[in-house]
C-alpha cells in the first residue's frame, strides 16, 4: 500500500519556523516530484512548492519564496520543508504529494499525504 505520512507542523509564533516531513512507504518515489500544497480554512488547496525527483529543479508560490526550503532525500524517500518567518497567513493544512512532473495544480498529483496543521500565531 502506498502511504504518504507526514510529520512535523503544529503552533508557532510569526516569525518562527517549522519544519514539515513526508515519507513515502509502499514503493520508491525517488524518480516522482514531490510537492507541497496547503489548504487554509474557507479558501481552495493552493500549491506550496515542488521539486523534481533529482533535486535540479524546484519551485515555489510567490508567498512563500526566500521563506520556505523544499528539499528531499530519495535514500530516505522523504521530502521536506522548512519554513522560516513565518506569518499568520501561512496558517493551514499543509499536504505533500507526489506525482509523475513537476506541477503547481494538484490534479497533476497521484498521491497525498495525510495533511498536517501548521498554525501561526501573530
Amino acid at each position: 500500500q502506498v502511504q504518504l505520512v507526514q510529520s512535523g507542523g503544529g503552533l508557532v509564533q510569526a516569525g518562527g519556523s517549522l519544519r514539515l516531513s513526508c515519507a513515502a512507504s509502499g514503493r520508491t518515489f525517488s524518480r516522482d516530484a514531490m510537492g507541497w500544497f496547503r489548504q487554509a480554512p474557507g479558501k481552495e488547496r493552493e500549491f506550496v512548492s515542488a521539486i523534481t525527483w533529482s533535486g535540479g529543479n524546484i519551485r515555489y508560490a510567490d508567498s512563500v519564496k526566500g521563506r520556505f526550503t523544499i528539499s528531499r532525500d530519495n535514500a530516505k524517500n522523504t521530502v521536506y520543508l522548512q519554513m522560516n518567518s513565518l506569518k499568520s497567513e501561512d496558517t493551514a493544512v499543509y499536504y505533500c504529494a507526489a506525482g509523475p512532473h513537476l506541477a503547481d495544480v494538484s490534479r497533476e498529483y497521484s498521491y497525498w499525504g495525510q495533511g498536517t496543521q501548521v498554525t501561526v500565531s501573530s
